[in-house]
């Protein structure tokens, strides 16, 4: 039942709807006022009384029921009580019939999103600063999947420009093809790193550079023979990762595969009058909007990451229709995004308005910032598996006798770099440390998947006598219960604002919550019923738990 619903409709306050209510109520901070509360301060004004005079007309004209067992006015607040007995059992019986579909829905039924993450470059490594995008992105999708909207995950490649004219410079100077298959990726990246060095000593290197990528682009078979070697290389690296993180993509079109549809935006642009020459460039005038020109061409003829872009989201949206599409970069781009979004709105696409930068801060590490042209690079590999070495030597510690320590060391130290990710607000910028995020009593994965694997313990003792029943509900079991309750509102409200933390930080108040009323409460020695309801209550928990991981790409060890 959506109780706040049932309050609102049996509110009598003059002028206003049921709807205006609805809105209007929120939680207290302290459940011993109330479940539910409405405020009547900005209703001083059009019913021409106090807060504390209207609170009091409302909570004295409101007919209590089965359900809203008590009212009262204080400070301008009128607190609504729901019997607790009704609210655990709605609750309870709710999660556990509904089990893993628990908090989905057909809310974006019929509707297409695109979702850009990750978009690694091609033959550079997959480093840490790639994190945020591609399990923020990963959130996304899964949680727009389980709300039952049509989500597209894309894997926008860097796989276009001079770069890789440098790659195949360098290859052919100081490489081998036994080399490059031996090493992959890293092998790659260190012929970038020598060519920026050797380039330093001698700048025609970087004219050799634009030739190769030239040939590129005019098809020469051997430097596109290469390129698609180094594109190879590139996916089968990266897709390992992928797979530990438990991410997937839909679509792996990469800026090349948009190459062929700049020119029909470039003429359109033409037609449109929008284009501009400003010291050779093609530009969008952007100055009546307070941002710098968007250049469309370079004064050389060549084309830029905008034209690519615009190209690339008229695509998607003659490809996929899409409701929305959500583009997860850094926010260094902020003004990059701004400006091809209003160009697309100048050249009248009215869906301009659906296109939605997803900003994110920079992860770095302890020991500073990182450079893939110097060679400064943590691979996001390195991470996961230091992770995983981690967690193996905590078990070890605590656990040795545990079975499938790999595979649950594994488990955790991945759980613990995602979740290390997604903790804190998206636009937050993150330093990364291996103490922290594999930190078993605080605000961590370790912490949830070790109360998964405490409620998992105490359900294989406690057999199978369940009820979702209680004659009492103590303060312990009830703030677990409304957690339950509040587990649906709070995913739409992640996917309103993006904010795949709400769901990271939703898990770990639920644990604690639990932990509290594991410690304060006996489940196992209770009375039969109980014992019973105590019992439904750490399932339902455990779910909900589950569920949320999930949604973060994090699995649950069944012991630890």
């Amino acid at each position: 039942m959506d109780f706040k619903r049932h309050i609102a409709a049996r509110v009598k306050a003059e002028g206003l709807t049921e709807n205006d209510i609805y809105s209007m109520i929120e939680l207290p901070p302290n459940t011993e006022m109330g479940d539910f509360a409405l405020p009547c301060f900005k209703l001083a004004k059009t019913m021409r009384k106090a807060p504390a005079l209207i609170a009091q007309q409302i909570a004295a004209d409101y007919q209590t029921d089965g359900i809203v067992g008590e009212v009262s006015a204080v400070n301008g607040y009128v607190n609504f009580k729901i019997d607790r007995a009704l609210w655990a059992k709605q609750t309870l019986e709710e999660v556990l019939s509904a089990r893993e579909k628990y908090g989905s829905g057909e809310d974006g039924e019929g509707k297409t999103v695109c979702i850009e993450y990750s978009s690694v470059n091609i033959a550079k490594p997959f480093h840490i600063g790639h994190l945020s995008s591609t399990v923020i992105g990963s959130a996304l999708y899964k949680l727009h999947k389980f709300l039952g909207y049509h989500a597209v995950a894309i894997n926008h490649l860097g796989d276009y420009g001079t770069q890789f004219g440098k790659l195949i410079s360098a290859y052919k100077r100081w490489g081998s093809r036994e080399e490059i298959e031996k090493g992959g990726l890293r092998a790659l990246n260190a012929l970038y790193v020598r060519f920026h060095e050797e380039a330093e000593k001698e700048p025609s290197l970087n004219d050799e550079a634009r030739a190769f990528f030239k040939k590129i682009e005019d098809k020469d078979e051997e430097s596109v023979a290469l390129f698609e070697w180094f594109k190879e290389l590139t996916l089968k690296d990266v897709g390992k990762i992928y797979e530990l993180l438990d991410v997937h993509f839909d679509s792996w079109a990469g800026e090349s595969f948009y190459i062929d549809k700049m020119q029909p935006v470039i003429d359109e642009l033409r037609e449109k009058g929008l284009l501009k020459e400003s010291e050779g460039a093609q530009i969008v005038d952007l100055e009546a909007y307070g941002m710098p020109p968007c250049i469309v061409l370079r004064s050389d003829g060549a084309s830029l990451y905008a034209t690519r872009d615009l190209a690339t989201a008229i695509y998607r949206k003659e490809t996929y229709d899409f409701y929305k599409s959500l583009y997860v970069v850094a926010y260094q781009q902020n003004l990059h995004f701004k400006q091809f979004f209003k160009v697309l709105e100048l050249m009248g696409k009215e869906w301009a308005k659906d296109l939605v930068h997803v900003a994110y801060g920079m992860v770095s590490l302890e020991d500073g910032s990182m450079s893939s042209r110097k060679g400064r690079v943590v691979y996001l590999e390195d991470v996961i598996n230091r992770c995983i070495e981690k967690a193996r030597g905590i078990i070890a510690e605590k656990n040795p006798s545990l079975e499938n320590k790999d595979e649950i060391a594994k488990t955790v130290g991945v759980g613990a770099v995602i979740f290390g990710a997604l903790y804190n607000n998206k636009i937050k910028d993150i330093t990364f440390s291996y103490d922290k995020v594999l930190n078993f009593e605080g605000e961590t994965s370790c912490y949830v998947q070790y109360t998964c694997a405490r409620a998992h313990s105490v359900l294989e003792k406690g057999g199978t006598a369940r009820s979702c029943t209680a004659k009492e509900v103590c303060p312990q079991e009830f703030e677990i219960v409304k957690q339950l309750a509040e587990f649906p509102a709070m995913l739409r409200d992640a996917l309103d604002k993006y904010e795949p933390c709400f769901i990271a930080r939703y898990a770990v108040d639920l644990a604690q919550k639990f932990n509290k009323f594991y410690f304060d409460c006996s489940i196992l020695n209770a009375d039969e019923d109980t014992r019973a309801f105590r019992l439904s209550l750490t399932e339902a928990t455990l779910v909900v738990l589950k569920n949320a991981l999930s949604l973060l790409g994090i699995g649950v060890p069944e012991k630890m």
